[in-house]
């Protein structure tokens, strides 16, 4: 039997296209060969289709893809789809009036439903939410097709292995009770969301769960941006001996073709066939060494599709002269082509020459569009207004309004000329709050809103890794606001090296002052941080939508309280 893994990009809500999409992928799969093409989950709606699961007309246009275009398609090659299925769980038919919904993957073969198996292990952690919305399912039972016998499972259901995590977060082993049932192999389709480091570490759990059971595994894995999520793809097969057999390249789309079968009574195997869209033998170099690149490139994929399918063509970047809007810029000129961004440097009476220089530079070297419009009569204007005697008085808020100008002004360009603007604030600014409401928050995405601020650098050395791209000069000076007289970010905060060490510790890993503290930290420094991360909750609850890319982003990934106490 040849299988097809479909690593897709879906565009959530639009069934049409999603189907249209699965049409056009399984009539190339059909004319290379292959028996049977796996789709991800929710490939029909795209993941996560979030309350759009809560709209009956939703539902019923999925109830319909299904019947009258998925089911027919599989005349010509057998389907494993994921989609959102309505009614009584597996094995409850007298009890069709409970009207659950389960997160499915559905076989489809010869023009109708030969199988089904609902998703086991429904994720209410970091930025998942499925039991809102899904049951989970009622049975766990191998779905034959031909001679083989098919181990469905969805995404986390593959996570509970207790060997491999030394603890289980559910009672049920999906994978465990399928291969106890007779199943030839594990399939699995997947929406797993990338995070720095994500990518090796399932893949040595895939290869550890292989070895374990002396089981092939199949894992077919969405890729694209969706709103945060971004989504890498990086499908693969791995032997009953846990070794890569085929490898999809990740945040691409396309199709990994593999034959699959037993030699006489032996063991089922898998091998590559030839390619389609792209193929990788698994062995040696080939697997996956995850560094900058890989942020870099989840980063552009994130920008170009938050455009694509919320309808915008191009985007405004605020040039400061400073490291985290090159980095966005560049970013940008990558996703969307350099015809598409506009950047706009907006000098007052404190930025140095040398800044200004640096954003018409790094404008030029991306081949972006550049305006400089001072911003120093608007800032008189508003010094008067509102100082009786005139007289600057040189506080907190005279610095804010300054970035308040910028942002309005990049939201008339947005409005007037149809731009979508990108901020710029990065993780370690963000979390302690070093950023302005209705200023250089104003925006439609926060590209950088995950990206801590070493790793901003680290992704400018990568963008500069052929040619000099950001001036050498936005590197190596002190990073600044510049919103008064010979202002540096260390006046206020810690270096960013220590900062984001403690950052790291108390939002990724949970710890408290104590613990982070014994890791030979000022305790005083500590507590100073964690105070501040806790105060900026309410600025990061107006921010615009972040793009993730560490283990745990603020917004959807870290929900916290805006108005408590620690007692």
């Amino acid at each position: 039997m040849r299988v097809a893994m479909a690593q897709l990009n879906p565009t959530i809500g639009d069934i049409g296209g999603n189907v249209t999409k699965i049409r056009q992928v399984a009539v190339k799969a059909c004319r290379a060969g292959a028996d049977l093409v796996v789709f991800p989950e929710l490939a029909v709606t795209g993941y996560p289709p979030r309350d759009l699961l809560c709209r009956r007309d939703f539902l019923q246009r999925v109830e319909r893809a299904l019947a009258e275009e998925i089911a027919p398609m599989s005349r010509e090659v057998a389907l494993v789809v994921g989609a959102p299925v309505r009614g009584a769980a597996q094995g409850d038919g007298e009890n069709t009036d409970r009207d659950f919904l389960y997160n499915a993957a559905l076989l489809y073969t010869e023009g109708k439903l030969a199988g089904r198996q609902d998703k086991s292990l429904l994720p209410n952690y970091d930025v998942f939410d499925e039991s809102r919305y899904f049951k989970p399912a009622g049975q766990r039972t191998p779905v034959p097709l031909g001679e083989l016998n098919l181990g469905l499972t969805i995404c986390e259901d593959i996570w509970n292995d207790k060997d491999y995590w030394n603890r289980q977060l559910y009672e049920v082993d999906p994978v465990e009770e399928l291969v106890a049932r007779g199943a030839d192999l594990v399939l699995n389709i997947s929406a797993s969301p990338y995070h720095y480091g994500k990518i090796g570490l399932r893949l040595d759990m895939l290869r550890s769960i292989a070895r374990k059971h002396h089981r092939p595994v199949i894992y077919v894995n969405q890729i694209g941006g969706n709103d945060e999520l971004i989504f890498d793809g990086t499908s693969l097969a791995v032997d009953a001996g846990g070794e890569v057999v085929c490898l999809a390249a990740s945040f691409e789309e396309g199709l990994v073709l593999l034959e699959m079968g037993r030699e006489r009574s032996g063991p089922l195997f898998l091998e590559p066939v030839g390619k389609i869209d792209f193929q990788v033998p698994g062995a040696g170099s080939a697997l996956p060494r995850e560094d900058i690149s890989y942020v870099y490139r989840a980063l552009v994929l994130g920008i170009r599709d938050y455009l694509r399918k919320t309808g915008f063509q191009k985007a405004l970047v605020g040039l400061s002269g400073g490291i985290d809007s090159s980095v966005t810029a560049a970013l940008a000129a990558a996703a969307l082509g350099p015809e598409n961004v506009l950047g706009v440097s907006m000098p007052s009476r404190y930025s140095s020459p040398g800044s200004r220089s640096d954003a018409r530079i790094l404008a030029e070297n991306l081949g972006i569009a550049f305006r400089e419009i001072p911003i120093e009569g608007m800032f008189s204007a508003f010094l008067k207004a509102m100082n009786r005697d005139g007289s600057p008085c040189g506080d907190l808020a005279e610095e804010n309004i300054q970035a308040r100008i910028r942002g309005n002004i990049l939201m008339f360009i947005s409005n007037r000329e149809g731009y979508l603007t990108l901020t710029t604030g990065n993780k370690s600014e963000m979390a302690v709050g070093y950023c302005t409401l209705y200023g250089d928050m104003s925006g439609g995405l926060a590209v950088l809103a995950d990206v801590p601020k070493v790793m901003v650098y680290q992704l400018a050395r990568y963008i500069n890794r052929e040619r000099e791209i950001i001036p050498e000069s936005v590197l190596v000076k002190p990073p600044s606001a510049e919103l008064r007289p010979n202002q540096v970010d260390q006046d206020s905060l810690p270096p960013y090296e220590v900062l984001d060490t403690i950052l790291q510790a108390y939002i990724e890993e949970e710890k408290s002052a104590e613990e982070i503290a014994a890791l030979g930290f000022d305790p005083a420094l500590v507590r100073e941080v964690i105070r501040r991360v806790d105060r900026a909750e309410y600025k990061r609850r107006q921010a615009a939508p972040g793009l993730r890319v560490t283990a745990r982003a603020f917004g959807m990934g870290r929900r916290m309280p805006i108005a408590w106490r620690a007692g």
